[in-house]
Formats: structure tokens, sequence, C-alpha cells
């Protein structure tokens, strides 16, 4: 079973996590969390520090809807 990666979310509306966690950056270079009737879409920026370690971050790209 492989580890999860606690990746930085950053962008988007307030009330999106800041951390998220996936199984490997390379694997996963966009993420989709849904959000009521939206989803929030994030995409892999790079790699920056943070407390002391370098963090894989995530910045907002867009939100789309849900289809009925």
């Amino acid at each position: 079973m492989s580890e999860l990666i606690s990746v930085m979310l950053a962008g988007g509306p307030d009330w999106a996590p800041v951390v998220w966690s996936v199984k490997s950056v390379e694997g996963e270079p966009k993420v989709k969390i849904l959000c009521g009737n939206a989803y929030e879409h994030f995409e892999f920026s790079g790699f920056h520090l943070v407390e002391g370690e370098q963090r894989p971050v995530y910045r907002w790209s867009c939100r789309t809807y849900v289809a009925e």
C-alpha cells in the first residue's frame, strides 16, 4: 500500500481546503475536489519551502459545475 503525500493548495475559494493528499505528484498533476455543486481544479505548480520542508504546491486553476 502506498503512502499519501500531503500537498498545499493555493488560491481558489476561501472555504477550499489548504492541505490535500495525493498518491504521487507525477501520477496526479491535477486535483479535482467536489465542493457542493462544483469542482475546484488545482494544478501542480512546483515545490515551495514550508516550515523547513519542500512541499508540493497545487494552484487553483478553475471551477466547473456538476452536470445534472
